[in-house]
């Protein structure tokens, strides 16, 4: 039988790179920019003093960056006070030097973030310190500090042009093409991604073991790479006179732009015609969203389908998300009664009213930690390009919208704590679930781990950084 697999960007486990980092080289180039802040300035300004004790070895071991605490209470393997921000293990003979570039590129991003959004605003300061961090990173770099500061670097300059926060997106600066073959390396480079979707896809199998009609509604279903390897395994249960039906309906928001909305279209295209070569009964169909708020009445609902609510909150995001979006889609979606729900989501530390400074010293440590952990490739660079560099600007955007919005914060800080204090019961993790995420780590680099979070979560970690959680409910309704 002949499969399409060539029209999906990955299936689960692939280590099938060879093809994807020929095709990096002949993709398009990233040029870099300088958001017109000039380079060519005058250092005996004001800020000259500064500059100079920040940059001097001094100045870069004195005032260490501030250790963070766990979040959400929990102790365990992975704890989020890792700064995640020694990188030596890659430099040869000049590891010393690199270490020591390395903490003066922390304090000044760390100046430069104060500066812009801070208590303290400065425009003229953060222009000054942006342009010398531009002078010392390149998206090139040798170290994996250089190159991640330097797109945080890009980051915070396009916060101090203001389009980000105002406009509450980011511009997408590649190609759809370039992005979705990104994408695909990045799940060959580290289990980031597919530990979401393998633990969710496992547990949904489990919970709709029974079911002759499931209906999963995905609250972003990105490229729909998430469900070849669930269709799969319902051909593979399919021996009784009728087959098992699944119909999977995809959110789409029109304030996105028509680029979204094209993107989930072409997702179920893709889906249906892989559907339709291994035999699996399937309909899809596009739920578009005209602002943050969900209506299931705009969903097309059938008597006896078993609901599942997927949201998957971890994925490369190139434009900020309200947290209202999801709090409104989450709150609906309980009226459904569903079967099960799919959480996984960034371990990010959204918590209490830091301020927008300290948020951006986690936001360092968790791209640090991930930079750390990836595989080396030589498709790494074009990856670090095409997926990290929006993804670091769209997170800058999100801090910083939410810097002096306490409430807003306080309500994403823990989407477990959320769910389980409106309504939603969770449901245990099976021993089945918590092999196969193990398994798939044993693909990759030495340093991942997975832990359990009470009865109805796992965490991957690296090292000592929690990076995803994966956690899955019921409504009250449906368990009784």
């Amino acid at each position: 039988m002949n499969h399409p697999y060539d029209d999906f960007p990955h299936i689960l486990f692939s280590n099938n790179t060879a093809t994807a980092t020929a095709t990096a080289t002949s993709t398009s180039s990233c040029v870099e920019q300088h958001d017109g802040i000039s380079l060519d300035m005058d250092w005996d300004c004001d800020f000259h003093e500064l500059i100079e004790s920040m940059m001097s070895d001094k100045g870069a071991t004195t005032d260490s960056p501030p250790i963070l605490p766990c979040y959400h209470g929990q102790e365990g393997i992975f704890n989020s006070s890792s700064t995640g921000l020694s990188m030596a293990d890659e430099l040869d003979d000049d590891v010393e030097a690199g270490e020591s570039k390395g903490l003066r590129l922390v304090h000044l991003l760390v100046a430069a973030a104060d500066a812009s959004i801070g208590a303290e605003k400065n425009r003229e300061l953060t222009r000054v310190l942006i342009a010398k961090l531009k002078e010392m990173t390149s998206p090139n770099d040798r170290t994996n500090m250089e190159r991640l500061a330097a797109h945080f670097t890009n980051g915070l300059s396009k916060l101090h042009k203001g389009a980000n926060v105002q406009g509450h997106q980011h511009p997408d600066v590649h190609d759809q093409v370039d992005v979705m073959l990104a994408f695909q390396m990045l799940q060959n480079m580290s289990p980031y991604i597919n530990f979401g979707y393998l633990t969710a896809t496992q547990a949904i199998l489990e919970a709709v073991k029974y079911e002759r009609r499931i209906h999963i509604v995905d609250y972003d279903i990105t490229d729909g790479v998430q469900w070849p390897s669930l269709m799969q395994a319902l051909v593979s249960r399919n021996t009784g006179p009728s087959a098992l039906h699944l119909r999977i309906t995809a959110l789409s928001r029109v304030t996105n732009g028509k680029k979204t909305v094209a993107a989930v279209q072409e997702a179920g295209r893709r889906l249906t015609a892989f559907a339709e070569s291994i035999g699996q009964p399937f309909s899809y169909h596009l739920c578009r969203m005209d602002s943050d708020i969900f209506n299931p009445s705009s969903l097309k609902l059938v008597r006896g389908e078993a609901v599942v609510i997927n949201c998957m909150l971890h994925l490369p995001r190139f434009s900020h998300q309200s947290p209202n979006s999801i709090i409104s889609f989450l709150s609906e979606a309980k009226t459904l009664n569903p079967k099960l729900v799919t959480l996984v989501h960034e371990e990010v530390g959204l918590v209490g009213n830091q301020g927008f400074l300290y948020r951006f010293m986690d936001l360092l440590h968790q791209f640090s930690a991930i930079f750390d952990s990836l595989e080396a490739e030589p498709a790494r660079g074009f990856v670090e390009r095409v997926i990290f560099g929006p993804w670091v600007s769209g997170w800058l955007t999100r801090i910083a919208i939410t810097a002096d919005d306490d409430a807003e914060v306080e309500s994403v800080a823990s989407w477990p704590l959320w769910l389980a204090t409106n309504g939603f019961k969770p449901v245990e993790v099976s021993f089945a679930n918590r092999c196969q995420a193990k398994l798939l780590l044993s693909l990759f680099n030495d340093g991942y781990g997975v832990e359990e979070l009470g009865q109805n979560g796992l965490v991957l970690g690296w090292k000592s950084r929690r990076l995803v959680s994966a956690s899955f409910w019921a409504s009250s309704v449906s368990t009784e």
